[in-house]
């Protein structure tokens, strides 16, 4: 059973949804952070991991030499967006989650999440074996879901889940019918639910990292 949101996340909603208010306007500066800090009652450590969040999700930016800026709100989904992007782009970003993602699962994960992530590795490699490139299209999105809902950041998950429409496209373009980068690729996999399954938090960075590199 997932615990309840952090604090740093029950802050990132707050400061979202203070912005949807207009508390603090598009283009404009969000308050320092000793402000943020007595208005919402927290600590540093809990500002900061919530503009860290909401600057992921591209709802804030950081500016050097300006300080924390509100972003103007997309009138296009971001499916679409992220449909529009180039490769190496959205690779990047993906990176900058999937690096954080498999940080909080070697440290969150519980049984249902081990569970739910080598059940996914499985029918990933019976897919290999079938010969089937929807099928480990399926199976490595959800390998990963299951991971970066291990993390227990339903911000980060839901980011992530964003990601699986464009993901999805990059391999039916890669390989519209092969599975070779699956099968090239399947020892890393199990390595990464091995470092997660440890709690091996660098070799699960590095591994995905190399996952990451060597995707197209």
């Amino acid at each position: 059973m997932k615990q309840e949101l952090r604090l740093f996340e029950q802050i990132a909603i707050k400061i979202r949804n203070d912005i949807g208010e207009g508390r603090f306007k598009v283009g404009e500066k969000i308050p320092s952070e000793p402000a943020l800090m007595e208005l919402y009652g927290v600590g540093r450590s809990s500002i900061r991991e919530a503009i860290k969040s909401l600057t992921l999700s591209g709802i804030l930016t950081v500016q050097q030499g300006f300080g924390t800026k509100v972003n103007p709100i997309p009138t296009e989904p971001i499916e679409q967006r992220l449909r529009s992007s180039n490769f190496v782009e959205i690779n990047q970003v993906r990176a900058l989650l999937e690096q954080e993602i498999v940080r909080l699962a070697t440290k969150n994960r519980n049984d249902a999440d081990l569970k739910a992530i080598g059940g996914a590795l499985e029918k990933r490699k019976t897919a290999i074996e079938s010969g089937s490139g929807t099928e480990c299209t399926n199976a490595d999105i959800a390998f990963h879901l299951a991971i970066a809902r291990a993390s227990g950041n339903h911000v980060l998950a839901d980011l992530y889940e964003s990601f699986t429409v464009i993901i999805r496209d990059f391999f039916a373009k890669r390989s519209p019918s092969g599975i070779t980068h699956f099968a090239m690729s399947h020892h890393l996999h199990q390595a990464l639910f091995n470092a997660i399954l440890n709690s091996d938090a660098d070799a699960a960075r590095e591994i995905t990292a190399t996952i990451l590199n060597n995707n197209h």
